[in-house]
């Protein structure tokens, strides 16, 4: 009667709530489905009346994914890639809106316009470009090539986003730092960091996910030398257009989605504080 009362009395909560159920099972089904590839046997993958369950589930694709000489190879490169991206434009980032917000100089809103820009332009129209200037800067081939891109690409939202922080902070408070003595370094990272450190993990996330699951620059970057791959061109070895290995390009998926499982887990208090801050501000 309770339940029955409460869809009476409230049907638009109800009609939300429905709503958003179903939005979590769209979006949930297709990482279902290839966590469910990833252990079914290679007979019912290639079957012609796909099933949603497994009744024997083999360990076999990730056999083969792990068994793969140059896997490890490229998972450190992916952690590498991922990480000096994360750290290098938040720190950069952090310092550019801290630079916008808090000083008056000519074209700070030109500054702030181009920044906005940057994000409307596709990174498809700028590949070629910038495989032209890698080129010619000899990082063909290298990490650099695609860590210096990522950083580019992340620094316009994460200027933007960590903007709206720096700005809730008030100016009355870095003023009695300096009464107290602080030095600017020593207010900028002793006290205004902390107070950012929520924007900064929030950012921290789009900048992790979009270098951990970049292909594109990766397959126009590393032409020759495969040492210098990441995860997402691992699964190009189970990819054959003849006779395409579909348990092991799950089983890979499926690995590569577990850091950044893990790096979510890791973080999701003060990403939720910083997305709340975001949306505030």
């Amino acid at each position: 009667m309770t339940l029955v009362r409460g869809l009476v009395t409230r049907p638009w909560r109800f009609a939300a709530e429905a709503c958003a159920l179903l939005v979590a099972v769209v979006v949930a089904f297709p990482l279902y489905w290839m966590v469910l590839g990833a252990f079914k046997p290679a007979g019912e993958i290639r079957s012609s009346e796909p099933r949603p369950w497994t009744l024997a589930p083999s360990l076999d694709s990730f056999r083969r994914v792990f068994g793969q000489q140059e896997f490890g190879r490229y998972f450190l490169n992916s952690l590498v890639v991922a990480g000096a991206v994360v750290i290098a434009s938040g720190v950069i980032a952090f310092l550019a809106a801290t630079a916008v917000t808090r000083f008056r100089f000519r074209f700070r809103t030109t500054l702030l316009i181009m920044f906005l820009v940057a994000q409307m332009v596709p990174v498809e129209a700028l590949t070629i470009p910038l495989f032209f200037l890698m080129r010619d800067f000899g990082q063909l081939n290298t990490l650099g090539s695609l860590i210096l891109p990522h950083i580019a690409f992340s620094l316009p939202f994460a200027i933007w986003m960590l903007r709206g922080f720096v700005k809730a902070v008030p100016e009355a408070l870095e003023e009695a730092a300096y009464l107290d003595g602080a030095s600017r370094t020593r207010f900028l990272w002793q006290i205004l960091f902390p107070l950012v450190l929520p924007g900064l993990v929030a950012t921290s996330v789009f900048s992790f996910i979009s270098a951990w699951n970049d292909f594109l620059f990766a397959k126009s970057f590393i032409i020759s030398d495969t040492s210098q791959s990441t995860l997402p061109m691992a699964l190009l070895v189970f990819y054959k257009p003849d006779d395409p290995d579909w348990g092991g390009v799950m089983a890979g998926s499926t690995v590569m989605t577990i850091p950044v499982l893990v790096f979510f887990v890791l973080v999701q208090r003060r990403l939720v504080s910083g997305l709340g801050g975001a949306v505030k501000d």
